[in-house]
């Protein structure tokens, strides 16, 4: 089992919750994830990195899946000009590669904002630290165990 999927199954049941990862198979992309799991597309959880281009603070924005980050709307959260993390900056700071970041378990916190379009549904799915393994969750338990902000974010 790999180290980055056991990191998110400590982060949910040290949170009190129930580890529901699975291997959902071919997960890299949210339509892939929805697919897999048999949900909408916007029940899929996107984590998204960026950085701050003066500080290069780290912050994350959890989208639906149907749903893109607009650049303007995250900078103006964020306090300042924002780009979009590269893959060795999100290994870095999540310890996940690109195509399985999780909203947990990352080694380097950030402070995080969420959609409210995930609010919308019973279950949301995200990523578990593999391409290949999701777990699934309350919006509401997921916006309390990433002490996650809702905001008005997308294009």
């Amino acid at each position: 089992m790999s180290k980055s999927l056991k990191r998110v199954q400590r982060a949910l049941t040290e949170a009190g919750l129930p580890d529901t990862t699975i291997e959902a198979g071919e997960a890299r992309t949210a339509e892939q994830a929805a697919t897999a799991c048999g949900c909408a597309l916007d029940q899929i959880v996107k984590s998204i990195l960026f950085a701050g281009q003066d500080s290069g603070a780290v912050r994350l924005f959890l989208t639906a899946g149907g749903n893109r980050v607009c650049a303007d709307k995250a900078s103006a959260l964020a306090g300042e000009s924002l780009m979009r993390a590269d893959g060795q900056l999100v290994r870095a700071t999540t310890g996940f590669a690109i195509g399985g970041v999780s909203p947990v378990g990352h080694l380097t916190p950030s402070p995080i904002w969420m959609d409210p379009r995930l609010m919308a549904f019973e279950t949301v799915w995200a990523a578990a630290g593999t391409p290949r393994h999701v777990f699934s969750i309350a919006p509401q338990a997921l916006t309390t165990l990433t002490s996650a902000t809702l905001a008005d974010f997308v294009e």
